[in-house]
């Protein structure tokens, strides 16, 4: 990650702008570390620096048989297998899939295949209605008091979509998590935030419903 990919997409700073920071993968490894997690689903891989995270965290861990899911459609077309060729040569793709689809169709075919997971680290799509679809699957997947990370909570479009679960489905940020890390000069408002299911997962009643 230090010495950045061997190519990038024609954006100006792409790999600065995209990339997931060293000191926030640093506390995503320990926070994965933290709660012994065996099995991680990731939606979004791009240049891979969170997935390098997630897979140092699970060879950490020790699990006799780790399991990381990457999904992301656009890994070949847009990112040229980047970050996939970066876990390659970390041999992190021996615990890790790579699924070149659309995290609405994944996830939901993982919750027909009955797959379970400790956690999830969710960077796709930005647009609220496929945040909202890809938390809506994941909640079905994420064990009791499993842990979903949330990158670019900052942007307005992605916190709203985490905000219906807060509000109505009792999921709450691990406030000392990423403590300290990457914030938004403005808003003050974290680049990334944890948030823990309920130990005992509910569905609302129909006339129950917290605007959020």
């Amino acid at each position: 990650m230090r010495e950045g990919p061997p190519s990038t997409r024609d954006y100006a700073n792409d790999f600065d702008t995209v990339t997931l920071p060293e000191r926030d993968c640093d506390a995503i490894r320990d926070l994965l570390i933290d709660m012994a997690a065996e099995k991680v689903i990731e939606v979004g891989l791009a240049y891979g620096s969170s997935a390098l995270a997630i897979g140092e965290a699970l060879i950490a861990v020790g699990a006799e048989r780790p399991m990381h899911i990457i999904i992301d459609p656009l890994q070949d077309s847009e990112w040229s297998n980047v970050g996939w060729q970066l876990l390659q040569s970390a041999a992190l793709d021996a615990i890790a899939r790579l699924v070149l689809q659309p995290s609405s169709l994944a996830l939901s075919q993982l919750v027909v295949d009955g797959c379970t997971a400790d956690a999830a680290f969710v960077d796709g799509s930005h647009r609220f209605h496929e945040v909202f679809v890809d938390l809506y699957f994941l909640r079905k997947i994420i064990r009791p008091g499993g842990t979903i990370i949330l990158d670019d909570y900052w942007w307005p479009s992605v916190r709203a979509a985490a905000h219906y679960y807060e509000k109505n489905l009792g999921w709450q940020i691990v406030q000392e998590a990423l403590d300290g890390r990457t914030v938004d000069d403005a808003t003050r408002c974290p680049r990334a935030v944890a948030l823990r299911l309920p130990d005992h997962p509910f569905e609302p009643a129909f006339e129950s419903f917290r605007p959020f």
